[in-house]
């Protein structure tokens, strides 16, 4: 028998509800698709990011110790012209078509505006959130909540095996793998290249050291190319891979998280030598095929880099924005 909504139980999201989130997003998974799989682990590192309030921007529905749905809005520490607040979030198969989701949806609005008064009250407010363009009821609630569409992400694969490329490292350029001596150096290089994207804006000292703390991590599959004769660092990519993906499906990914250029050597392959130095990596490690999510809109065509290299769409994500 369903529970009624109004017997579910509200509350902040705590670090103790990580399984309880974990079963949760596995089975939104089974219907949504977003090509995610969570362990406890996983989710207890979402819910222990450094720069999520989860008092003001997280609600979590309970029906006894199950979770039915959740929101969670996350403000930006640094933001300069706008400040965007990502809304994310979802509602169980089970409890469907009855609300909920509108409900979910309005309270990340209102956490969103809660932190924006907190953190940067003097900038516009624009809330967004992220979803498969194939989940109709999703796009629905966020159109009936006056958002509208504004990027489109592509979500790609490759096969690896012998369709990696061979991409030689740029003339006056040199390959180093992840380190702790070169960790400021791909920190640096990322926040150049994020001042370039939509949205895109530094990431603080203390997310990056969350971000590099999660053991999806992947430092052997993570490289930086800087000028030969050990002066500035050129560009950097971050791989990481998640078990619980290798459990639910089979298949061993080596997800492309972060890639970035500075902009003074741009033009020249170091981004494609990256990316097929990364690849023949994870091939060799025993990598199934990679992944990565690029911006379809993005100011330099990113798109094309990765086809060439050997990459084709898998599925297309759509980001809403409601600018208040």
């Amino acid at each position: 028998m369903t529970t009624p909504l109004a017997d579910l139980t509200r509350r902040p999201i705590a670090p103790r509800d990580a399984a309880a989130l974990s079963e949760l997003l596995n089975a939104i998974e089974v219907v949504d698709v977003f090509g995610e799989y969570y362990s406890e682990e996983d989710a207890a590192e979402q819910i222990n990011a450094p720069l999520l309030d989860l008092g003001r921007g997280t609600v979590g529905v309970f029906d006894g110790d199950r979770m039915a749905g959740y929101s969670s809005a996350a403000h930006k520490a640094h933001a300069d012209d706008v400040h965007r607040v990502t809304v994310s979030g979802g509602v169980h198969p089970e409890y469907r078509r009855r609300g909920l989701g509108a409900e979910l949806l309005a309270a990340g609005i209102a956490s969103a505006r809660a932190l924006h008064a907190i953190h940067h009250p003097g900038l516009p407010l624009a809330v967004q959130t992220q979803n498969n363009a194939l989940n109709d009821g999703a796009l629905a609630c966020y159109r009936a909540a006056g958002m509208t569409p504004v990027r489109w992400y592509s979500q790609l694969r490759h096969p690896l095996g012998a369709a990696v490329a061979d991409v030689p490292v740029p003339g006056g350029l040199v390959l180093e793998g992840y380190s702790a001596d070169n960790d400021a150096d791909f920190l640096a290089v990322g926040d150049e290249a994020a001042l370039d994207r939509w949205g895109g804006a530094p990431t603080p000292p203390q997310q990056w050291r969350a971000l590099l703390g999660w053991q999806a991590f992947r430092p052997d599959l993570s490289f930086l190319l800087r000028a030969a004769d050990g002066g500035e660092a050129a560009a950097m990519l971050l791989t990481y891979s998640w078990e619980a993906d290798t459990e639910a499906t089979g298949l061993r990914d080596a997800h492309l998280m972060r890639i970035g250029t500075r902009r003074a050597h741009r033009g020249r392959g170091a981004a494609g030598a990256l990316i097929s130095h990364a690849l023949r990596a994870a091939r060799d490690a025993g990598f199934d095929r990679a992944s990565i999510e690029v911006d379809t809109d993005g100011p330099t065509g990113p798109r094309g880099l990765y086809e060439r290299a050997g990459f084709t769409v898998a599925r297309t994500e759509v980001r809403y924005t409601l600018d208040l």
